[in-house]
């Protein structure tokens, strides 16, 4: 479908022309100001309108769509559209205000795939460090729905979708640095969903759910006894083989987090650290390492740096990667970071770091948003 505008890319030179640092810098005249000023509010009406023009075809029945000869294919279109203009935080926001918001959600239940998943990618640009439409969303019931889709749709690419609008951004989302999200997520039984993605074969997928994982193993240490309860250490064991570099990072990097001392007193993980199976991965990536090129080496760095922790925290040594020298390959001017000591340093020092950072006084994030 296509879109009428104002001529954005003649205001962009126009702006440019005039901020570029190769002319001085001149006062606008009130003719200058008056036209760019009226520029700016016509294309911000023209969004809004936009907007609302998209919302009053998601509110209307699909069957009515249909009959007017509207195909699934437009509506992905339209999804796109929105989803262009909700990257503005501010236009994010407004989407509720016209009555976008619900029939968005709406669409996480249509009856295709494409849509669900697509809806779900907007959802996710919507929230995405904006802690008001988060609330909205929540308020709305968009995370049950999401949580439906991760959990149980039928296609792989839409349970995909709706876990990344969960979740998997970095940020503020859904999920992340939400109390309520992450106990709704439990109580939706999200840790089998977790599980069911680890066992997709969908790359894209574990690596998501590996992601989300290693983040909700961080912020609770009983959840490591839910994560072994549920057979994740032989899964994440398993795909610490994987063809996919990304993904054997995200398995290692969970396996380190599950070898961590539970902080309750009884000095145990959920990893017993003589396992044999843990063991035998271990000595199978470093000889995988061994036989890589220089070239493969390089991008493999992290892999090296959790595959020497692994082994140093359940082996009380290091890994024969040190001896080989594959661990800091020459030219890496910086001796990798000590994973293992950041994950278990001593109570006492852990608390000091704790009471410095709480000492230190945080600026607050600021959500950049267009200029009014």
């Amino acid at each position: 479908m296509a879109k009428d505008g104002p001529n954005w890319d003649g205001l962009l030179k126009w702006s440019l022309s005039h901020a570029d640092g190769t002319q001085p810098t001149r006062q606008l005249s009130e003719e200058d100001r008056k036209w760019f000023m009226e520029a700016m509010q016509s294309q911000t009406l023209d969004v809004v309108k936009r907007m609302k023009e998209i919302t009053l075809v998601m509110q209307t029945p699909e069957q009515v769509l249909v009959e007017h000869g509207v195909t699934p294919e437009d509506i992905e279109d339209l999804l796109d559209e929105l989803q262009e203009h909700v990257e503005s935080i501010d236009m994010a926001n407004d989407l509720h205000s016209i009555g976008g918001l619900v029939p968005l959600l709406g669409f996480l239940k249509n009856s295709h795939a494409n849509i669900r998943a697509k809806a779900a990618d907007v959802v996710s640009t919507i929230v995405q460090n904006n802690p008001r439409s988060q609330e909205l969303v929540m308020e709305a019931n968009g995370l049950e729905s999401l949580l439906s889709n991760f959990t149980s749709d039928a296609d792989v690419h839409a349970r995909t979708q709706a876990l990344s609008a969960i979740s998997c951004k970095p940020g503020l989302t859904l999920i992340r640095h939400n109390k309520p999200g992450v106990t709704a997520f439990k109580l939706a039984n999200g840790y089998a969903g977790l599980r069911d993605a680890l066992a997709s074969g969908s790359v894209r997928f574990q690596r998501k759910a590996l992601n989300l994982l290693q983040y909700l193993l961080q912020e609770d240490d009983s959840d490591r006894s839910i994560a072994t309860g549920l057979g994740f250490p032989r899964v994440m064991m398993h795909l610490a083989s994987s063809d996919d570099a990304e993904t054997r990072e995200a398995a290692l990097r969970g396996l380190l987090e599950l070898t961590r001392e539970k902080n309750d007193g009884s000095g145990s993980s959920s990893i017993e650290k003589g396992d044999e199976k843990l063991r035998q991965l271990l000595e199978e990536r470093i000889e995988g390492i061994s036989l890589m090129s220089q070239e493969d080496l390089g991008t493999v760095k992290e892999e090296r740096q959790l595959v020497d922790s692994l082994w140093r925290v359940c082996y009380n040594e290091p890994s024969s990667l040190r001896e080989k020298g594959l661990l800091v390959l020459p030219g890496e001017d910086e001796l990798p970071p000590d994973v293992a000591s950041k994950l278990f340093e001593p109570p006492l020092r852990a608390a000091a770091a704790s009471r410095d950072a709480t000492e230190k006084k945080e600026e607050p994030i600021k959500l950049l948003g267009p200029a009014p």
